[in-house]
């Protein structure tokens, strides 16, 4: 127990304080806008995760971001909502499209389950591309910065248009949602109702012999994730302030899926860490040019052969060795 406090109070520090103090001292103030993304990319993954938690494969993550993106830019620039009551909103919305989807299928088996999940993002770009309030093509763009927080006079989150650098701002935004994020998923794991998700993933015949209520647990369990991947969707699209049907593709939904399998499928925080590897490992990759692809899916193969549990395996194998 105080081995995992400790864990808990050294990360906290390092993306509070320690990466933020790094950045300044080196003058590195890009590395704002790369963190922002893996903190929201890891929510999204997050939500993939509590998929494949129920037993179920999610390769749909993207249709949802994307979604809750351009809900909450339509609500910022055509009605004139405050960003951070969109947040939420986009959130439910997806959670809400979710449930409609998930109430017939999640009662199939599992292939049929990844099979319209695939097609998902797809089809969301192509409402993307036909809607007129979505703006077809030419997307949303110049979607104003968030506005202030204030509670009884007092700030709690500031103008940030006011703000010297946004990126700072994003940041802490990201990673303040990355932490809440990753506690509450924490916290249903190890709830009631996580050890019944579990007992889908294992035996569903035998959960449902003993009365779990299988079809309810799906639903509820996806329209978790889908809420985690409305909600990343909106805070990047305000933070690069625009989207556009090509914002989220079926790359990121494989993604999302590929950062669950890396950092570790038996571990909840396996997405936070298969994220940042993925994300940063292909930025550095960038330099090799045409064999960015080639190295990053040998090295992803490698990595999958020898820590078929992820990254995160590593430390209970080595204590097994």
């Amino acid at each position: 127990m105080i081995r995992k406090l400790l864990g808990l109070l050294f990360f906290l520090a390092a993306v509070f304080i320690l990466l933020p103090l790094f950045i300044e001292v080196t003058g590195r103030k890009d590395l704002y806008y790369v963190m922002t993304s893996v903190a929201l990319l890891s929510i999204a993954s997050a939500g993939v995760w509590l998929t494949f938690y129920i037993g179920r494969i999610n390769i749909g993550q993207g249709a949802y971001a994307l979604m809750g993106g351009y809900v909450s830019a339509i609500l910022v620039m055509s009605y004139s909502w405050s960003f951070w009551l969109t947040l939420p909103i986009a959130g439910l919305f997806c959670a809400g499209v979710s449930i409609l989807i998930g109430m017939p299928i999640l009662r199939l088996r599992g292939v049929y389950f990844a099979m319209v999940t695939l097609v998902l993002t797809e089809v969301a770009r192509l409402l993307a591309l036909a809607l007129p309030i979505t703006n077809g093509a030419k997307g949303i763009t110049s979607i104003p910065l968030p506005g202030s927080i204030s509670i009884f006079g007092v700030t709690l989150v500031p103008d940030f248009v006011q703000v010297e650098n946004p990126r700072i701002a994003f940041y802490y935004v990201a990673v303040v949602l990355m932490v809440v994020c990753y506690a509450g998923m924490y916290r249903l794991v190890n709830s009631r109702m996580g050890h019944l998700c579990m007992s889908l993933q294992q035996n569903e015949e035998l959960a449902s012999s003993i009365g779990v209520n299988i079809a309810w647990l799906r639903v509820v369990a996806y329209s978790i994730s889908s809420f985690c991947g409305g909600v990343s969707g909106a805070v990047f699209v305000a933070a690069t302030q625009s989207i556009y049907p090509s914002s989220f593709t079926v790359t990121d939904s494989v993604n999302f899926m590929l950062n669950c399998f890396l950092g570790g499928l038996g571990y909840v925080f396996g997405p936070m860490l298969g994220t940042l590897v993925l994300y940063l490992g292909w930025n550095l990759l960038f330099s090799t040019g045409q064999f960015q692809l080639l190295i990053y899916s040998a090295v992803m193969i490698i990595l999958m052969l020898v820590l078929p549990n992820g990254l995160l395996s590593l430390g209970s194998w080595r204590r097994k060795g």
